[in-house]
């Protein structure tokens, strides 16, 4: 492709609303442009990236036995209805209606589509194992989209299902994708790690999540350095320390005042902030729950909501007037004579003599016991992991890392085909609920991750597997016979023998060109300029930068070399 033809509008000076290096570069290098807040279109060279990813994924699915399909992005509100989540999936979801009043959305995902899809066709037991796929946009309206493609609400993504007949057969398939994707993110040249997730709104039976490891990754995920545990910050086991047990003392009601934080409440009773409950008001599908918490720690939500089997969006901290209604007070709530769900972490049965709220401004008791004084509703473990906790069963201590979710993969189970009826004939004749499970890969945010990882202050540095082209040619000067001569000859040799190349020659000052091609980060480059009657050329590598003068043939198989490797 000749760049004096090719669309690609660069920019000089950074985006203002551009958050973090992909989505600066990719605006900058005139690969997208924003339609709309989380909405953009994908210009030539971004869309060549896009699809050199898909082809990876497709590649490798195709070789884990999946077959492809393609589905509408537009999903009857019928089969979302049947399986409980047209309601409960939340403010996410696009709605809309046709002319004739019938409810559709913009897929966010497609449990439902492929579940009745198979439901509808697959009878039999010899029908399975069965895992289909496709590369389709998704839709989510995101409250507040951000980091350019990478939380966007329309989006690129590969969304995989399997149909087994057993628990052990799901296993199986597991596994398979499992290994694919490993060999998806490694040909994309991600550091990434797979850590356990949480399941979330896709219910199931356990789940992994593949991270490319970045600075500016919204994700959180802890890890052992001997590699034996990892997992996502919300999913991850916390062995709290408890303080040391002291002889049970009476209840009794003390005055605090000014003290409305763990923080000040510890240090005006001189008491260990892990002996001092924290409460949370919640809302909780509109009900008021109060969760009590060891004050020294925060409260996992995800663990909430897996506990409560009730939406992250169905959960809201009180309003004032809402807590003033449950007759307690800000900052004052504890669990005495408070007639709302009360939902503890284990850990405050277990610490006695407890600092709580009192429900009345400026007091606290002390000496507080759960059974005692207090009961309600105990859920194992209810708290967010930190710095300093031990991997459980272990003497390791987590270590922390920022990523990007690249892809998931959920054991869902029966979950769906039950909510579905989806059944399959055994061999002995008998109805059977398909054991499904799920797996996504997200493209557009693989773009994120590739070029988080791979960049430097002048653009991206793209890996040749998912460069928009292998290599540029550069001519120095237009004006310069022989460097238009050398120019032309070496691109047209390249292409000939298969290798995506671009011509630079625009005419534009050397500077521009230089820039541009810093900013676009094709990886392997030939500049033809000065020495071009002497046939010598100078022959850099985008990650490396440095320049070596060398023939021209001694470039061009430089340049088929590299290509091979990675074919």
């Amino acid at each position: 492709m000749r760049l004096s033809k090719l669309y690609m509008p660069t920019l000089r000076e950074d985006p203002q609303d551009a958050e973090i290096a992909s989505h600066k570069f990719l605006l900058r290098a005139g690969m997208i442009r924003k339609s709309a807040s989380g909405i953009y279109t994908y210009l030539p060279l971004g869309y060549r990236s896009i699809r050199k990813i898909e082809n990876i994924v497709r590649e490798e699915m195709d070789n884990a036995g999946a077959m492809e399909i393609l589905m509408s992005a537009i999903q009857p509100s019928e089969i979302w209805k049947e399986s409980g989540r047209w309601e409960k999936f939340g403010p996410e979801m696009f709605k809309l209606k046709d002319r004739n009043d019938r409810e559709f959305c913009l897929g966010p995902t497609a449990e439902e589509y492929f579940t009745t899809l198979v439901r509808d066709e697959v009878k039999s037991y010899k029908d399975l194992p069965l895992n289909l796929y496709q590369i389709q946009t998704k839709y989510r309206d995101e409250k507040r989209p951000r980091f350019g493609i990478n939380r966007a609400r329309e989006f690129s993504m590969k969304d995989a299902y399997t149909f087994d007949v057993s628990p052990e057969t799901l296993e199986i398939s597991y596994n398979n994708m499992y290994n694919a994707y490993e060999k998806i993110f490694d040909r994309l040249e991600l550091d990434y790690k797979i850590v356990e997730g949480d399941n979330g709104a896709m219910g199931g039976t356990g789940s992994h999540e593949f991270i490319a490891l970045s600075e500016t990754g919204e994700g959180v995920i802890v890890y052992s350095n001997s590699g034996k545990f990892g997992a996502t910050e919300e999913k991850a086991p916390v062995e709290y320390i408890l303080p040391q047990s002291k002889d049970v003392k009476d209840l009794e009601k003390v005055h605090t005042p000014n003290a409305s934080t763990i923080e000040e409440v510890s240090k005006f009773l001189d008491v260990d902030s892990k002996r001092c409950a924290k409460a949370i008001d919640l809302m909780i599908e509109d009900e008021p729950v109060i969760v009590f918490i060891p004050g020294d720690r925060e409260l996992n939500l995800a663990k909430l909501v897996s506990y409560t089997g009730v939406a992250e969006h169905d959960i809201r901290m009180m309003e004032d007037s809402e807590i003033e209604s449950i007759k307690t007070k800000k900052g004052y709530t504890g669990p005495i004579d408070l007639d709302v769900r009360k939902i503890f972490d284990k850990r405050i049965t277990e610490i006695n003599n407890l600092v709580i709220g009192a429900n009345e401004d400026e007091y606290h008791y002390v000496n507080a016991n759960y059974g005692r004084d207090f009961d309600g509703e105990v859920v194992d473990d209810l708290l967010l992991v930190t710095e300093g906790d031990k991997v459980p069963g272990t003497d390791e201590y987590y270590k922390f890392a920022r990523g990007i979710e690249v892809g998931n993969i959920f054991k869902l189970g029966t979950k769906y085909s039950e909510a579905l009826n989806a059944t399959y004939l055994d061999e002995n004749g008998k109805s059977n609920y398909f054991y499904m499970g799920s797996y996504g890969v997200g493209i557009t945010r693989s773009v994120t991750a590739v070029i988080e990882q791979n960049h430097d202050d002048n653009g991206i540095i793209w890996p040749m597997a998912v460069a928009p082209y292998e290599a540029i040619v550069t001519i120095v000067n237009t004006k310069d016979d022989d460097q238009v001569a050398l120019g032309e000859r070496i691109y047209e040799d390249l292409k000939s023998q298969g290798v995506e190349v671009l011509l630079d020659d625009r005419k534009e000052r050397a500077g521009v060109k230089f820039k541009d091609r810093d900013l676009i980060g094709i990886p392997l480059r030939i500049t033809c300029g000065k020495k071009s009657s002497d046939n010598i050329v100078e022959y850099s590598t985008r990650r490396e930068l440095k320049n070596f003068e060398i023939s021209f043939e001694d470039a061009i198989r430089t340049v088929l070399n590299e290509v091979e490797k990675v074919r």
